[in-house]
């Protein structure tokens, strides 16, 4: 029996939060003597799983930034990695520092590890999926709904831990593979749980998507809650991460399909409008290009966030030349970087560019990923015309449209078409974190692996670099020690 610590759904902080963000009354949550949260009708219910992204972007110690410090895009510049400066916001530099270096242990004995934060709403989702069937108010379709918007966003949930903490998805290997532990009771007095294997968790996080997307409305009305359109995308995305292209097409079909049945803005943004004259997304001041937030963002489906201060005061992690390369001179996205640290005025060694903005990074649901995750899928499965139609969807609003086009010899080709649109992912979502679960994926695709990159290069001082290298291993990440000393029977990663 393997267990982990009920620190991490303890929810006596979320009660507070819960309660301090909603307009409710007093009786709204309250807490009897075993711990529990009480909801007493569906609208109860309902606050709970609707204040669910609340909770996770902005309880303390929850920042979900890990993967912007692990992707290969990212190198980092001295004397800024270590930690002398880095603005005004307060954080862990050697949490940031042992990330870079892929190292084994990231946290110090008494931390708590950030990546486990999301785990406060695990509680909430379980507890509206078990209990809200018993209600007698409102309608039936009115309790599916709410069961099934709780199943999906449980399933993002889980499906971010998986690729935290276990290892990618092989088919070979996914059912003795140590994943992650499946928690479907809302208990925050439970502290044993099983760790379950890679493919269990994958297959416990299918059947939450695919029982859960016949009773959500697909039309996008809020982007704090799961539609069926973001559930769509993000059991496509699964499939990919699981090597299954021929399941995962048909739902990102499906789910470009619903765009337009948006009842709220859902487009991509024209950076040729937003960053031309008067355009948007302009002044572009010390943070970066005016962007619009997650309420507001018409890219945006479902929202998760965390704040990066990589692309805020923090200077250490730029992108690296090879990734800059990959920009043509015309691409809008370049506006999003700058060759000053935040309050200098002495420019990187070595035309080194770190990101200015936006400072929240969404990665819930995204319109972008679902057009490259799309392309990706048809070239993938030979339809070159497809993947090409859609990568160039994307690139016509990120540069001039006369330069969006995908030259035909990459077009004519599988492999070279799928790189393309791999580095097109690189582009979009630079020092965001994306590239991370994108390596861990291809690391064991036979026909992508070599587009991994296992060494991080620090850039020194004296012009001199240092340089890491990942080992495969370390493609999960291994449980912090206070959470291993609290479960002494529990095992870790290698």
């Amino acid at each position: 029996m393997r267990r982990i610590t009920n620190y991490s759904l303890h929810c006596f902080s979320l009660v507070l939060l819960l309660v301090s963000m909603s307009s409710c009354k007093k009786e709204f949550l309250e807490i009897n003597p075993k711990g529990k949260l009480i909801a007493k009708n569906l609208l109860d219910y309902q606050r709970l799983l609707y204040n669910a992204p609340f909770v996770a972007d902005y309880a303390a110690g929850a920042n979900m930034d890990a993967q912007v410090a692990l992707g290969d895009e990212i190198a980092a510049v001295e004397p800024h990695f270590r930690g002398v400066s880095y603005g005004f916001i307060p954080y862990d530099p050697i949490r940031m520092q042992r990330l870079f270096k892929w190292e084994d242990v990231v946290y110090q004995p008494e931390k708590d590890a950030h990546e486990m934060g999301l785990m406060k709403t695990i509680y909430l989702y379980n507890k509206v999926i078990n209990e809200v069937m018993g209600l007698t108010e409102g309608t039936e379709q009115d309790r599916k709904i709410l069961i099934a918007q709780a199943k999906a966003s449980r399933a993002w949930t889980n499906f971010l831990m998986i690729n935290y903490y276990g290892l990618p998805y092989k088919e070979s290997s996914a059912a003795t593979d140590p994943g992650f532990p499946i928690i479907t009771e809302a208990d925050v007095t439970a502290t044993s749980f099983t760790r379950a294997t890679v493919k269990e968790v994958y297959d416990f996080i299918l059947n939450d998507l695919t029982t859960a997307i016949p009773d959500l409305p697909a039309s996008l009305t809020n982007r704090y809650i799961m539609s069926g359109t973001a559930a769509k995308v993000l059991l496509g995305k699964v499939y990919m991460f699981m090597g299954k292209f021929n399941e995962a097409l048909p739902l990102l079909n499906a789910a470009v399909d619903n765009v337009t049945e948006a009842a709220i803005p859902l487009q991509l943004y024209d950076y040729n409008a937003t960053f031309g004259t008067g355009g948007s997304f302009l002044p572009i001041g010390a943070f970066g290009p005016v962007y619009p937030n997650a309420t507001n963002n018409a890219e945006n489906l479902y929202t998760k966030q965390f704040s990066n201060y990589w692309s805020f005061t923090n200077n250490e992690f730029v992108l690296t030349p090879q990734a800059f390369s990959l920009f043509k001179n015309s691409d809008w996205r370049l506006k999003f970087f700058s060759n000053i640290p935040y309050s200098a005025s002495t420019p990187y060694p070595h035309g080194l560019m770190r990101r200015i903005g936006p400072i929240s990074v969404l990665f819930g649901v995204m319109l972008p990923d679902l057009y490259l995750l799309r392309a990706e899928c048809r070239a993938r499965l030979n339809d070159l015309s497809g993947g090409k139609a859609d990568v160039e969807t994307l690139r016509k609003k990120r540069m001039p449209v006369a330069e969006a086009a995908v030259p035909d010899a990459i077009t004519a080709d599988r492999i070279a078409l799928v790189k393309f649109i791999l580095e097109e992912r690189i582009r979009e979502f630079a020092v965001q974190g994306y590239r991370w679960f994108d390596m861990r994926r291809l690391s064991v695709d036979p026909d992508f692996s070599a587009t991994v990159g296992y060494t991080h290069t620090l850039y020194k001082e004296d012009g001199g670099t240092t340089s890491f290298t990942l080992r495969p291993e370390r493609f999960a990440l291994r449980f912090a020690q206070k959470l291993m000393s609290q479960n002494p029977g529990m095992e870790n990663n290698p």
